[in-house]
C-alpha cells in the first residue's frame, strides 16, 4: 500500500456542509461514501467491478464477461434503512456501440438480500447518456435494492453500466451496541482503533500506520497516514457488521477519490482492548499535540454540526473537549481556527457558514476556559479544497475546520 501526501490534521464538518440555506439536499443513498456495498454479484469483466457502480463517478463502469448480455441481478446493501424518492443511471462512457444498459427493474427489500422484494422501478435508458433520472413509483423503505438488468442497447457481446445513484434523505446515525474501539485483524495487520464520542483515533501495524477520522452510525470514514514522516495518506470507508465484529471497506490514495478504490480493506474484531503501537499516543489529544507541535497544523475528526448550520451537535463534545485537554497541555499556544466546505452551494453562502462554524469551535473552546486572546478564526469556504468535490468521498475531506498555530 504505496501513499503519499502532505499531513494536515482537519477538523471535519461532517453533517450538511453545504445545501441550499433552507433545506437539506437529498443524498446518494447508494455510494460508498453512504457505506452501501455490494453483497450479490453478477460476474464481470477484468477491472470493470460492480463497486464501480458506487463511486459516484461516471467515469467508471461495470461490464459483464463476454456474452453474458442479458438478466445481470445485482443486490446492494445499504447501511442503515431509508427511502429512495429519484434512482439515476450514467451510461455515456460505454465503449462498445449498443452496449449501455437498456431495460431495468429497480426492486427494495427491508427482510433480506434475497426476500421480500418489492418493485419500486421499471424504466428504459437511452443510450450514451449520464445522469438518466426516474421518480421511484412507490416510495417505500429500503435495506437492500435489487437491480435486473434485463437487456442492453443491442450489443451481442457486452453490457456495461457507468453509474447507480438512489437518492433520499439521510437517516439518522444509530451508534454500535458496544461501539467501535477494539483491535481488529485486518489486511493491513492488527488495527488498533479508539472510539472518543464521534471521533476516531488509531493506528495499525503497517508501515508505521495511523488513522484518524469519524464513526456514522454503522460507517467508519477515516484518513489512513504512513511512513515515519506520515507522508502517505488517503481516504477509506468501511462499514461495520449490525454487531460491530467486523467491518469491509476500501482505501484510496490521496486524489484518487474520483477513481476506483486502490484497494479493499476488511477487519475482523480480535478484542474490545484497544492495544496499541510505538508511533502512536493513544488518544486525540495526543494526537492533535503531536501534530500541532511537529507541522503547526492539524486536524481533528467528529466534530458535527446541524445541518446547513453552526450549531454544534452534542455528540460532538468529548472530541472538543480533547482539543481544549491539548490547549491546556501547551498553554503557550496561540491558534487560528480555519473553516472550510466543500462547494456545494454558493461561494458567498459557503464562506459565511465556514465562517459560523469555526466561530461557534471558538464560542465551545472560550467557555471550556481557554483564553479568548489565544483563538482568531477565519473562513475560507470551499476556495481552498483538498480533494476532487466531484465526489461526495472528496466532498467529506473538504469539510473542515483547520488549527494552525500562530
Amino acid at each position: 500500500m504505496s501513499r503519499r501526501a502532505v499531513l494536515t490534521l482537519t477538523l471535519l464538518l461532517l453533517v450538511g456542509a453545504v445545501a441550499s440555506p433552507a433545506t437539506a439536499t437529498p443524498v446518494n443513498l447508494l455510494s460508498i461514501q453512504e457505506g452501501t456495498f455490494p453483497v450479490v454479484e453478477p460476474p464481470s469483466y477484468g477491472g470493470w467491478p460492480v463497486v464501480a457502480l458506487l463511486d459516484d463517478s461516471p467515469g467508471t463502469g461495470w461490464a459483464c464477461p463476454e456474452g453474458r448480455i442479458a438478466d445481470n441481478v445485482f443486490v446492494l446493501e445499504m447501511a442503515a434503512e431509508a427511502a429512495i424518492e429519484r434512482y439515476e443511471f450514467d451510461a455515456a462512457s460505454v465503449d462498445e456501440e449498443g452496449a449501455g444498459a437498456k431495460q431495468v427493474t429497480v426492486e427494495v427489500s427491508t427482510t433480506s438480500a434475497t426476500a421480500g422484494f418489492t418493485p419500486v422501478l421499471q424504466a428504459t435508458l437511452a443510450a450514451g447518456r449520464d445522469r438518466q433520472a426516474f421518480d421511484a413509483a412507490k416510495r417505500v423503505p429500503a435495506r437492500w435494492v435489487r437491480l435486473t438488468i434485463h437487456t442492453n442497447q443491442g450489443n451481442q457481446g457486452w453490457t456495461e453500466l457507468f453509474g447507480f445513484r438512489g437518492y433520499g434523505e439521510r437517516p439518522p446515525f444509530t451508534g454500535l451496541p458496544e461501539g467501535v474501539s477494539g483491535t481488529y485483524a485486518t489486511d493491513y495487520n492488527d488495527f488498533h482503533v479508539r472510539q472518543q464520542g464521534t471521533a476516531l483515533v488509531g493506528c495499525y501495524e503497517y508501515d508505521s500506520g495511523i488513522l484518524d477520522g469519524t464513526i456514522e452510525g454503522r460507517v467508519m470514514k477515516i484518513t489512513w497516514f504512513e511512513g515515519e514522516d506520515r507522508s502517505e495518506h488517503g481516504p477509506a470507508v468501511m462499514v461495520f457488521s449490525p454487531d460491530g465484529k467486523a467491518f469491509r471497506g476500501y482505501w484510496w490514495h490521496s486524489g484518487n477519490e474520483a477513481d476506483l478504490p486502490d484497494g479493499a480493506w476488511n477487519g475482523t474484531k480480535r478484542s474490545a482492548a484497544v492495544g496499541s503501537c510505538p508511533h502512536w499516543s493513544g488518544s486525540v489529544s495526543g494526537e492533535l499535540t503531536k501534530t500541532l507541535s511537529a507541522t503547526g497544523r492539524a486536524r481533528v475528526y467528529g466534530i458535527l454540526f446541524d445541518i446547513d448550520s453552526a450549531t454544534i451537535r452534542p455528540e460532538s463534545k468529548p472530541v472538543l473537549d480533547e482539543v481544549v485537554a491539548s490547549l491546556e497541555a501547551e498553554p503557550g499556544w496561540q491558534l487560528t481556527i480555519e473553516g472550510h466546505t466543500d462547494s456545494t452551494g454558493t461561494a458567498d453562502h459557503n464562506r459565511t457558514l465556514s465562517q459560523q462554524r469555526a466561530d461557534s469551535v471558538k464560542a465551545y473552546l472560550v467557555a471550556a476556559g481557554i483564553e479568548p486572546a489565544r483563538l482568531q478564526t477565519a473562513g475560507f469556504g470551499s476556495s481552498q479544497p483538498v480533494a476532487d468535490n466531484a465526489t461526495e468521498l472528496g466532498r467529506s475531506q473538504n469539510r473542515r475546520v483547520e488549527l494552525v498555530r500562530r
